[in-house]
């Protein structure tokens, strides 16, 4: 049954403050445990967890604050849970950090701790389409750590980076094997074969996959998938094993590795190259995907980080992240955010050429968001034509004049095409000095220029980015968001996460960037102004 956790709010009769050196009791009143309690803990909304217990029937929970606080600190001090759970025993600053006033005030079975987790992975699991309940817990926290610091959040700058599960890199040999094994292991054994008992004996791996040639790789791999398949076909007999995690991912193998030849009435494995990048990559985490980013092969997901970038904020702070399969391209991650940019009131976003799409950028123009990029992608522009600026144009619907000031003989506009023309005198084109230059095509009786409105938005970005100004301050006030990333996968261990899947993964990412969000308040709290360290590091005096 759920219940609130309020018992921090009252003074403890036996509070261990009261028998403390008062030097003592200054020194934890002034350390991250003072701003934890007042700034994570206290805001904790433990009502948005009331869906993981009965509403009426059970036991009170154990103080849901208590364990979210845990799994923070867990994050900010960098603990394992071993040493968390004998820090939160013993550690009084740790105590002092939950809204606990005395040592073992309040005991729990390590058990009760990943009950919580396990509850919370399956409620997420379960409600797919329902906020993420760390997410929502972040968005509360990220509010008041905003409020509190007074940040400008009308500005933010996005970026995305890949991160890897608790996952080893695999290739296709060694990938089958592990797959084909743990459908062994899940299968009765009365049910196993000889030839797929072989596959369980001791360093039976360690043979199999590197004491064999180079070219007999494809022939093991296909021998591999000859026993998945006959294994699938001992679990076809018997639908009760259909269920089992294992055997599903056994068949997903299959149909992603190999084809199936009537002919030969056997699964054959398809060349390297047929294989998607959304095939399975992992024995172990079914959502891991493959991508080759700028020459580099990655395995795993991509984090996407939005944070705040105006230049009069002391701090930054995440106040956006997502995780998708790496596979998602930046484009449909920033599809993916422009709501929750909308709905906090963003007005300027700052990205790089990967998001750039120019569907995208009137979407987001639309929602109120203007993007601006470091670069683009897509054909570069011509250099030995005018730009559909030099014309002359209202609305980006009617054309006006051209370069030489020649008003058309008519101009209309496709409204379901969104293509705008307009026909010019032949004659006057003859005559005119910039005709080899000019975008207009020359027709028997006229001369006539065709743009789409895309065309016309590309141009419009192209030239913000090739405006050296402009493109500095774009680069500017993205560039520390790969400083953001890179501290979080240094700091925090976001580049391999001790967990698999993409639920547990997002599960533990929020935890992670709360964290990180928190030592940002922590040090504004302090004193910390960035304003004032970066005028110090150009040499400029800084008053106090």
């Amino acid at each position: 049954m759920f219940r609130e956790n309020n018992d921090h709010l009252q003074d403890n009769l036996f509070n261990s403050l009261y028998g403390m050196d008062q030097r003592l009791a200054q020194k934890l009143q002034n350390s991250w445990a003072a701003l934890f309690y007042e700034h994570v803990f206290c805001k904790i909304d433990e009502n948005l967890f009331a869906p993981l217990y009965s509403n009426d029937n059970g036991r009170p929970n154990f103080p849901v604050n208590i364990f979210m606080g845990l799994d923070l600190i867990k994050e900010i001090r960098e603990y394992t849970d071993e040493v968390l759970l004998d820090e939160y025993a013993f550690n009084y600053q740790i105590s002092y950090a939950l809204g606990l006033r005395t040592l073992g005030e309040r005991y729990f079975a390590p058990r009760t701790l990943y009950e919580f987790r396990a509850r919370l992975y399956q409620y997420s699991l379960e409600h797919p389409e329902e906020a993420d309940l760390i997410y929502a817990q972040f968005e509360k926290l990220t509010d008041h750590f905003i409020a509190v610091t007074g940040l400008n959040t009308d500005e933010a700058r996005m970026d995305s980076t890949q991160i890897m599960s608790n996952i080893k890199l695999a290739g296709r040999l060694s990938l089958a094997y592990d797959v084909l094994v743990n459908a062994i292991k899940a299968l009765p054994e009365h049910l196993r074969t000889d030839a797929l008992k072989v596959f369980l004996k001791a360093d039976y791996k360690t043979h199999f996959l590197y004491q064999l040639k180079k070219q007999d790789t494809l022939s093991r791999i296909q021998g591999l998938i000859d026993h998945g398949a006959e294994l699938l076909q001992q679990a076809e007999k018997h639908t009760e094993l259909k269920s089992i995690t294992e055997i599903q991912l056994l068949d997903r193998f299959l149909r992603e590795q190999a084809v199936f030849n009537p002919e030969e009435n056997r699964w054959l494995a398809k060349n390297a190259k047929e294989i998607s990048s959304k095939s399975l990559q992992s024995a172990y985490d079914a959502d891991a995907t493959y991508r080759n980013k700028n020459g580099k092969k990655h395995v795993g997901y991509a984090l996407n980080l939005s944070e705040t970038c105006a230049d009069d904020n002391a701090v930054q702070i995440v106040t956006h992240y997502d995780l998708a399969p790496n596979t998602t391209s930046d484009i449909e991650l920033l599809k993916r955010a422009l709501p929750n940019l909308s709905e906090h009131g963003i007005k300027d976003v700052y990205t790089d050429g990967g998001y750039y799409s120019p569907d995208m950028a009137e979407k987001a123009q639309a929602q109120g968001v203007t993007v601006h990029f470091t670069d683009m992608t897509g054909r570069k522009k011509s250099n030995e034509k005018l730009p559909y600026s030099e014309f002359e144009i209202e609305n980006k619907q009617k054309i006006l004049r051209c370069p030489a000031q020649y008003t058309p003989l008519r101009t209309a506009f496709d409204d379901k095409k969104k293509i705008l023309s307009a026909h010019f005198d032949r004659q006057v084109c003859d005559q005119c000095p910039k005709k080899e230059i000019c975008r207009v095509k020359f027709q028997k009786k006229d001369t006539v220029l065709r743009v789409s409105q895309k065309a016309l938005r590309v141009e419009e970005t192209r030239l913000k980015i090739e405006n050296q100004e402009l493109r500095r301050e774009a680069t500017s006030k993205r560039a520390a968001i790969e400083g953001t990333n890179s501290a979080l996968k240094r700091a925090r261990g976001v580049n391999k996460l001790r967990v698999r899947g993409i639920i547990k993964s997002k599960l533990v990412i929020g935890a992670k960037i709360i964290a990180h969000n928190f030592l940002r308040l922590a040090k504004f709290l302090r004193g910390y102004d960035r304003r004032k360290a970066r005028r110090s590091s150009q040499g400029i005096p800084v008053s106090v």
